[in-house]
């Protein structure tokens, strides 16, 4: 379970997605998530939502969010709805927004990379998102290694490229994050 800050941040975020994008279905929202997620901490060493991500088949999966898709709790239940909508030849689950979303709980950068994402990827739909997910050399294809890698964690780290010239830095910049969470949970 996501600690309540986060917890908070990764309801928001889904909020954002629902109002920001179209046909914003199950496979649309983890793949949206996990673009901010890695791209954020690719950026500063630290995820927005504090989600941890599984190598599936078909991209990166969050784990949480999964695992409680079909039955959400009370705090997700109240921000969102599930919808089923038939699409051509299967019924895609649309996420729909009951309530706004509210910015305040993130950073300027945070913000300014949800929109970044939501912008960027508004009117795709699912199966393009998989392909995005499935970039070569990106941290889902290292992990999922041609399925040996089946339902594995996702290191955040993998979102840095090996020869980035702030590698370094960010993944201080991650070991020091980890450790201030560590000290507020102790």
């Amino acid at each position: 379970m996501l600690q309540n800050r986060n917890r908070e941040k990764f309801i928001q975020a889904i909020l954002y997605f629902a109002h920001n994008t179209v046909a914003l279905g199950k496979v649309k929202l983890f793949k949206l998530l996990y673009l901010l997620d890695f791209e954020h901490f690719r950026q500063t060493g630290r995820s927005v939502t504090g989600l941890e991500y599984r190598a599936w088949k078909m991209g990166p999966v969050p784990s949480e969010l999964v695992q409680e898709w079909d039955e959400l709790q009370d705090d997700l239940a109240a921000a969102i709805r599930i919808e089923s909508r038939p699409v051509i030849d299967y019924e895609r689950q649309n996420v729909v927004p009951r309530i706004d979303f509210d910015a305040s709980h993130f950073s300027k950068r945070e913000l300014r990379l949800m929109e970044q994402v939501a912008a960027r990827y508004r009117g795709t739909l699912s199966g393009k998102m998989i392909d995005v997910t499935h970039a070569e050399n990106g941290a889902w294809t290292k992990v999922w290694a041609e399925g040996e890698g089946r339902d594995r964690t996702i290191p955040y780290e993998l979102a840095i490229a090996d020869d980035a010239p702030n590698r370094e830095a960010v993944l201080q910049a991650a070991a020091d994050y980890e450790a201030i969470e560590a000290a507020r949970s102790a």
